[in-house]
């Protein structure tokens, strides 16, 4: 006799989940993402969206950051498994009591620079003296006191500080020469507030030997002595990285996805669009072998800045080998 269709499956559903053949739950993955949902974060929606994670097994759920949410607070109160975070800030936590290490490196290039206005006088790193420079703190001020402290210039002396929100008001209403901005975030919105590129001179933190590394992927180390944790992350890791390489090549893809992915409405596919082709510049390993690599280098150099960031260095000692892991990143590439 034939079974009807809807009692074969029933029947056969059965059969496989006493035999053991059941399909497995898909494996629970939490990202905590240090800003808000915008391009500088494609690649994880990306992987989600196209269904990369799904593919690999894995529930992720992305969680996304704002002024008010630190990556390392969430993943030291177990509320991620891993968290995108800028190298000097993970390495400070760690130094404090908050043992991250660094299992990726995405962003291998820093994006971070100083924007001035030509008509405050700068026209090279010489005329920033006596000027009020915006700069980024929680962190973010240790790539620019080291620059300040290889050009011989003392905060409050030789030059003036001024605490910059994350805005780009300083310069556009000329409280400050210079300010802090990303290469595809704060710059675009000086640009967008009417200001032409002619009349801006840009300073990049890359090329002027004190850039620290930026977006990375960190997990606790503790997590790191689990098998089970390390195949997980290797998963998450490959899928993220198919996302990321999809972004670099298809921004308008991208921003799409990411403007999707925005709850609030305020992003738009054409800011999103520009930012992802400015995030690309910092991805120089997409689509390679490398990708997501963390070269001991450019490790080594983002130490050497922290430890001489003028009179109060990020952090005191080198923490060595023990802050970063490749065992993941070898294991996704298997």
């Amino acid at each position: 006799m034939i079974l009807n269709t809807k009692l074969s499956k029933t029947l056969l559903s059965t059969l496989l989940a006493v035999s053991g053949f059941a399909a497995q739950s898909a494996e629970k993955v939490t990202v905590q993402l240090k800003w808000l949902p915008q391009a500088q974060f494609a690649g994880y929606y990306v992987a989600q969206a196209k269904g990369y994670y799904k593919d690999a097994g894995l529930d992720v759920t992305i969680k996304a950051g704002g002024p008010d949410i630190s990556p390392v607070q969430v993943i030291a109160g177990k509320g991620a498994d891993v968290v995108v975070n800028w190298m000097p800030d993970a390495l400070a936590a760690r130094e404090a009591g908050v043992p991250l290490v660094n299992i990726a490196q995405v962003f291998n290039q820093s994006g971070l620079m100083l924007t001035c206005k030509k008509a405050s006088g700068v026209a090279t790193s010489k005329d920033l003296k006596g000027k009020t420079l915006g700069v980024w703190y929680g962190g973010n001020e240790y790539p620019f006191l080291n620059w300040m402290a290889k050009l011989g210039l003392k905060p409050d002396t030789d030059i003036k500080i001024l605490k910059q929100g994350f805005n780009v008001d300083p310069l556009l209403q000329n409280q400050a020469a210079c300010i802090s901005t990303m290469i595809y975030n704060e710059y675009w919105q000086v640009v967008d507030a009417g200001v032409k590129e002619s009349d801006l001179i840009t300073f990049f933190y890359e090329k002027e030997g004190v850039a620290s590394l930026e977006d990375g992927l960190y997990v606790l180390e503790s997590n790191l002595k689990d098998p089970a944790f390390v195949a997980r992350m290797a998963k998450f890791l490959k899928a993220s990285f198919k996302g990321w390489n999809d972004a670099v090549k298809n921004p308008a893809e991208a921003a799409k996805i990411v403007v999707k992915a925005d709850t609030s409405g305020s992003a738009n596919e054409k800011v999103q669009k520009r930012q992802m082709e400015n995030v690309a510049k910092l991805i120089t390993t997409a689509s390679t072998s490398k990708m997501g690599y963390l070269e001991p280098t450019a490790y080594e150099r983002t130490v050497k800045v922290l430890l001489s960031s003028g009179s109060s260095p990020v952090i005191k000692k080198d923490p060595g080998k023990a802050a970063y892991s490749h065992a993941v990143w070898d294991a996704s590439t298997k």
